[in-house]
């Protein structure tokens, strides 16, 4: 409320009729602006935001691909609110245009309540704005501001929740600031254009990407194939998925805001590849049974380099070790080939390329491994999140890659205190990293690779310790890699936790198993095949992955990491998980000979070895 002047105040108390204080005070509780009127009274200014808690439904708002509803409960004030749910290509967004002044400041705010909400505003003609929350489970309210730019007449101010998440909630919107020219009615709104420059990107067998040119006034754009609505997005590009191999399809844009559709494109066809399984399983590119293993492109590490021309065919997945940042925070990722003063023999850039090709030209994938023991990655900003998707994807179109392992160790990756579930992390070196992850899935496609190498530190462990915990006082790393797994589970390629460098973890037995031996390589297994409670809570249950997205982690000699294992413990333990014999003491929960195979540090360090591993290991998978 505002202060009287200093004499009044002085000389005589205050004395406001009741009416007029009561209205006063209600705007500032609920948040609103105040200014006096004519009469010397307070007035709360006006919301700009029409139909702003959902009382007349939708009216007013627009919400992509059919996301939107009113549901009179839960609510934070009067009878409606809305609920929006996303999909896996669509976030949600409901929109609303609104008149604005040129050259004005407007606070915007609103009332939400879900995992991943956002707020925010565009076509502000300065910066465009938007602020949001990783998770609530009851009523928030998010509050944001901009300035317009010196032509701007209109804003559209909007909410989205985010891909593949569940269902939100937003109530009670406010946008404050001067209206639009009050000599003027408010322009009727009208569809945008339709949109140009559509063309097709990549492709792949069931797949294909498109990219457009964006269209002043539009909130978001609908794909259709074949005359028949594909999808929404907000964005320029969409991919569309579920196509069939070695067919043409023609597709068209429109373009839509709140006051329609736009007509659609110019059309354009897409011919997906035919699909050669060759033995792969769809949708991996990899063989049924496969090899992984870590070259070291960056540095030497005693074991000597290997030149990318020199590996062996026998390894079918190769990971360049490593893309390192260039501060722990900084989310900017580098790359570079070793040195020659540490490694005389290394090839040219040009050399290094030819060789990626000539192994992709004979199936194997070849990605960039980020992190590593020495690469600390916290993207603890939204800012660094978009520095790691630039400067990842530069790194792979610069050396034309398969996709990305994550190998974040260390301290990368941590629970904040009391983020306690798993299903809905709210730390923001996890959320941001599930973001970075899934924005670089579909800019790529669903052929683009996506590995992770975590210690069991991050993920077994998990299942006893999760974070801080629920009173805090745990190492806030343990189980950190659990959120970003499942939230990633279904784009997930290949998950091969490290077992080695390990200390004792417990398993789906009760009992400790430590590393080095068969017993260890089927208890740690045998827990990501069958899953398992987390922190020991039976109502939060990490789910099983597919036996084709998991291999196991293992040093090729000695020399490579703590916890080597012989050739005869390791074939044991694949005896027991794909085979169901040599198991020992513990008792699998199945049998899984769909079991993708095995990872190895490293590609150099087995041929410091003579390639025992990688021999003895092709020729149990067979050709």
């Amino acid at each position: 409320m505002a202060r009287p002047s200093a004499q009044t105040s002085r000389t005589k108390p205050l004395r406001i009729r009741a009416g007029v204080a009561s209205a006063a005070c209600v705007a500032l509780l609920a948040g609103g602006a105040t200014t006096l009127d004519g009469r010397g009274a307070y007035a709360a200014e006006p919301n700009l935001v029409r139909n702003a808690g959902f009382e007349s439904g939708l009216s007013g708002w627009t919400c992509s691909a059919g996301s939107g509803t009113t549901v009179s409960s839960p609510v934070h004030g009067g009878t409606a609110a809305l609920k929006a749910t996303p999909t896996g290509s669509d976030n949600a967004k409901c929109s609303q245009t609104v008149a604005v002044r040129p050259g004005s400041k407007y606070e915007l705010s609103a009332w939400v309540q879900g995992s991943y909400v956002y707020l925010g505003a565009s076509g502000t003609g300065t910066t465009d704005v938007s602020t949001w929350t990783p998770g609530s489970s009851g009523w928030q309210q998010l509050r944001t501001s901009f300035t317009t730019g010196p032509n701007t007449t209109s804003v559209t101010v909007h909410t989205h929740g985010w891909y593949g998440q569940s269902a939100y909630l937003a109530d009670d919107f406010s946008l404050t600031g001067p209206g639009g020219d009050p000599g003027e009615p408010d322009p009727e709104p009208e569809p945008p254009a339709a949109p140009g420059g559509l063309t097709v990107g990549t492709t792949t067998s069931s797949s294909a990407t498109l990219n457009w040119n964006a269209v002043a006034g539009a909130t978001g754009y609908t794909v259709y194939r074949d005359g028949t609505k594909a999808l929404s997005v907000q964005g320029t590009s969409a991919t569309v998925t579920g196509l069939a191999a070695a067919t043409s399809y023609e597709f068209r844009v429109s373009a839509v805001n709140g006051a329609g559709e736009s007509a659609k494109s110019a059309p354009v066809t897409a011919t997906t590849r035919s699909r050669d399984d060759g033995g792969h399983n769809p949708g991996s590119g990899l063989p049924r049974h496969a090899l992984v293993g870590y070259l070291h492109s960056s540095f030497a590490n005693g074991s000597g380099y290997t030149r990318m021309a020199d590996v062996p065919d026998t390894w079918d997945v190769i990971n360049l070790a490593f893309g390192e940042p260039t501060s722990t925070t900084s989310g900017d990722i580098r790359f570079a080939l070793c040195p020659p003063s540490e490694c005389p023999n290394v090839e040219t850039e040009e050399e290094f390329k030819q060789a990626i090709k000539a192994k992709q030209s004979a199936g194997k994938k070849v990605q960039i491994s980020i992190g590593g023991q020495n690469g600390q990655v916290r993207l603890t900003t939204t800012a660094a999140r978009d520095a790691f998707v630039r400067s990842v994807a530069a790194i792979i179109d610069e050396y034309g890659l398969d996709g990305l392992d994550v190998d974040f160790e260390g301290h990368s990756l941590s629970l904040d205190d009391g983020d306690t579930d798993f299903e809905n992390p709210r730390s923001p070196v996890i959320v941001n990293l599930i973001s970075a992850l899934r924005t670089l899935k579909a800019r790529y496609g669903e052929d683009f690779t996506l590995t992770m190498a975590p210690e069991t530190f991050f993920v077994q462990l998990g299942h006893q310790y999760y974070g801080s915990g629920r009173w805090g006082g745990q190492d806030p790393r343990a189980g950190a890699y659990l959120p970003v797994i499942h939230a990633l589970r279904d784009d997930l390629t290949l998950l091969h936790v490290q077992n080695y460098n390990s200390g004792p973890i417990m398993g789906l037995d009760g009992q400790y198993h430590t590393m080095g031996n068969a017993d260890f390589h089927i208890a740690m297994t045998d827990m990501l095949l069958t899953g398992f409670p987390v922190a020991g809570d039976p109502d939060k249950v990490f789910p099983p992955l597919k036996p084709s997205q998991v291999a196991i982690g293992l040093p090729a000699t000695s020399q490579a990491g703590g916890g080597h294992t012989s050739p005869a413990e390791v074939t044991k333990a694949l005896d027991c998980l794909t085979k169901g014999t040599a198991c020992g003491t513990y008792r699998t929960h199945g049998t899984w000979p769909d079991l993708r195979g095995l990872m190895t540090w490293s590609i150099n360090w087995d041929r410091y070895g003579g390639w025992e591993f990688s021999r003895t290991f092709d020729g149990y998978f067979g050709p």
